[in-house]
C-alpha cells in the first residue's frame, strides 16, 4: 500500500514539473488601440466646399474631407485657386461606374506640375457621389514595389462614383463627396473617351465667394459653306438657250483619314 501511494506521489510531481504543463501561457501582445478618427469639417465650411460648374446644366458641390485626406484636399483646393481644372474635361465616363476628370491632355496620362501624392487610403466608401483621387494602376503580378509606386501617383485627377464600388475601398483616396448637383454629374457625356466631352468650365472654393453659376455660351454655329456659282456653258458669241440648265462639272475630293482615338486612361 505504502509503494502504491508512493508511486502516485511521483508520478504527480513529475507531471507538475513537465514544462508543458507548468509553464505560464504566454500572454499575447496587447493589439495597439487604433487611432481616434478626427472630426470632420461642417458641411457648412466653405473652406471645405469645392464647386465644380459643369457644361452639362449646373453647379456640383463637393464636400472635402480633410480629416481623412489632407494632402489631396489641399492640392484640389490649390489647383483650384490656380483656375488649373477650368476648362478640363470628362475624358473617361464609364455607365455605371464613374466619371474622371482633371487631366489637361485629356486622354488619363496627364497631371500638374506638383509632384505626386503619397496613397491616403482611409474609411470613405465608394458609394455614389464618392470622389477620389485617380492613380495609376499596377498588374495583378507586379512586384512589391510597383503596386507601392502605382498607389502612390495620385496627382491632379479624379473621379465622382456614379453607382456603388466597394471593391474600391481603401485602394484609392476617397477625398470628399457631391452633396449638391449630382444630376449634373449623371449627365455627363459617356465614353473612353466620349465623342463630345463634358467640361468643368469654372472650379471654385466657396470661400472665394465666387459668382453663381453662369451657362457657359453656346458655340459658335459652323460657318455656312460657300458655294461657288455653276459654270455655265455657251457658244461664244450665243447666248445659252432659255431655260436650259446646264450641268455644273463637280471637282474631285478627298477624304480625311479618321483621327486615332487617344490611349485608355492610364490613371
Amino acid at each position: 500500500m505504502r509503494f502504491f501511494f508512493g508511486l502516485i506521489a511521483m508520478m504527480s510531481v513529475a507531471i507538475a514539473g513537465s514544462p508543458s504543463i507548468a509553464a505560464k501561457k504566454q500572454k499575447a501582445p496587447p493589439t495597439p488601440p487604433a487611432a481616434p478618427r478626427l472630426t470632420p469639417p461642417p458641411m457648412t465650411d466653405k473652406e471645405n466646399l469645392l464647386y465644380l460648374d459643369l457644361s452639362t446644366g449646373g453647379r456640383v458641390v463637393i464636400w472635402l474631407r480633410p480629416d481623412v485626406a489632407p494632402k489631396m484636399v489641399e492640392r484640389v483646393k490649390t489647383l483650384t485657386r490656380q483656375h488649373f481644372y477650368d476648362g478640363l474635361k470628362f475624358h473617361r465616363v464609364i455607365e455605371g461606374f464613374m466619371a474622371q476628370t482633371g487631366d489637361p491632355k485629356g486622354d488619363g496620362t496627364g497631371g500638374s506640375t506638383l509632384p505626386d501624392l503619397p496613397a491616403e487610403f482611409n474609411y470613405l466608401p465608394h458609394v455614389r457621389g464618392a470622389v477620389a483621387a485617380a492613380r495609376e494602376g499596377a498588374a495583378p503580378d507586379a512586384s512589391a514595389e510597383d503596386k507601392t509606386k502605382a498607389e502612390n501617383s495620385a496627382n491632379s485627377q479624379f473621379f465622382i462614383v456614379f453607382l456603388p464600388k466597394l471593391a474600391l475601398d481603401k485602394k484609392y483616396t476617397v477625398f470628399g463627396r457631391v452633396i449638391s448637383g449630382m444630376e449634373y454629374v449623371d449627365a455627363v457625356e459617356r465614353g473612353e473617351p466620349p465623342a463630345n466631352p463634358s467640361t468643368i468650365f469654372h472650379a471654385y472654393i466657396a470661400a472665394d465667394n465666387p459668382p453663381g453659376y453662369t451657362a457657359p455660351p453656346p458655340p459658335p454655329p459652323p460657318p455656312a459653306p460657300v458655294l461657288a456659282p455653276a459654270p455655265t456653258l455657251t457658244t461664244p458669241g450665243a447666248a445659252a438657250a432659255p431655260g436650259k440648265k446646264v450641268p455644273a462639272t463637280k471637282a474631285p475630293t478627298t477624304k480625311a483619314p479618321a483621327a486615332t482615338a487617344p490611349a485608355p486612361a492610364k490613371k
